[in-house]
């Protein structure tokens, strides 16, 4: 296929179009910093620049695409929940998703699917409900972003574009993302679980998500939300014990709710509290989780320990 990417630096994105040109799909990446993507990947894709805040020359990329995906967006945990950072959370989503859309829709021929990035901050803290792509949105920051972010994509469905949301959960690699900040006090031998211990981490090993958005390419019976998490989600003391395991580490230090909420305010909320998501669609579709379980996933991560 012939395939648009924007956001495809980030840590999501470079495994992704290594996966996609290695699958043999030709990939058009959209950024901001080409030589970025010169370095990762050279001449082995089109590099595209665009400001992700305008129209402009960057959307003659899309007159051949069969496929677009969209993962732009600033990272959710990188700085404090500011006013200031919540709106660029908000910008760096739906401004880019919007201008993909409508540069779509000036389009004679469009493309057959449009896969965008979304997370499951869009069920809110609903405590121990077992939560699919049926289940309502939440209330909170994380669900009023998700639920602006993904009305935004929908309105390619009405140009006939089949339309796909893939909720992530915790992505797991040692090169991004949380876990290698959450890894980091179990090295030095302080490890352990953010309090209360009970709220629920519904988790994915990249190389999954990265399968599932490959998956979801293929699948024309897919469209809607589909959960990019594991079948299995667990508690964070659970997660936490699996850790020091894996890392040959203790879990011993309980971080408390209220030191994580002084160091980072609001943000300290997608850590206390949590989701237990499943991917019923995913699974009732037939896609095939290489790694279901967390422990196997860690293991995969970590294979020598510390």
């Amino acid at each position: 296929m012939d395939i648009v990417i924007a956001g495809g630096t980030g840590f999501i994105g470079k495994a992704l179009c290594e996966t996609l040109r290695r699958s043999g799909h030709r990939l058009t990446i959209l950024t901001r910093r080409p030589a970025t993507v010169e370095h990762l990947f050279g001449s082995q894709v089109t590099t595209v620049e665009w400001d992700a805040l305008s129209a402009g020359t960057w959307e003659r990329s899309l007159r051949d695409a069969q496929a677009v995906i969209n993962l732009a967006g600033a990272g959710i945990a990188d700085a404090r929940w500011t006013d200031h950072r919540k709106r660029v959370l908000i910008e760096s989503r739906l401004r880019p998703t919007r201008l993909l859309v409508e540069a779509c829709a000036r389009l004679s021929v469009k493309p057959q699917v449009f896969i965008s990035a979304s997370g499951v901050g869009f069920y809110g803290p609903q405590g121990t409900e077992v939560l699919d792509e049926s289940s309502g949105r939440g209330r909170g920051f994380l669900s009023d972003l998700c639920v602006q972010w993904e009305s935004a994509a929908l309105e390619a469905a009405s140009q006939g574009i089949r339309v796909v949301c893939m909720r992530t959960g915790m992505v797991l690699e040692q090169d991004g993302g949380a876990l290698p900040r959450i890894a980091l006090p179990f090295r030095l031998f302080l490890g352990g679980p953010v309090m209360p211990g009970t709220q629920w981490i519904s988790w994915i090993h990249r190389d999954d998500l990265v399968g599932l958005i490959e998956w979801a390419l293929a699948m024309p019976e897919v469209s809607g939300p589909v959960n990019g998490v594991a079948p299995s989600p667990v508690t964070m003391a659970e997660f936490c014990r699996l850790l020091g395991l894996v890392l040959r580490r203790p879990s011993w230090l309980p971080v408390p709710e209220f030191a994580l909420r002084m160091a980072l305010g609001q943000l300290g909320s997608i850590m206390t509290t949590g989701q237990r998501v499943v991917p019923a669609v995913a699974e009732r579709h037939g896609y095939r989780f290489r790694f279901r379980e967390v422990q196997r996933a860690l293991q995969a991560i970590f294979p020598a320990g510390a």
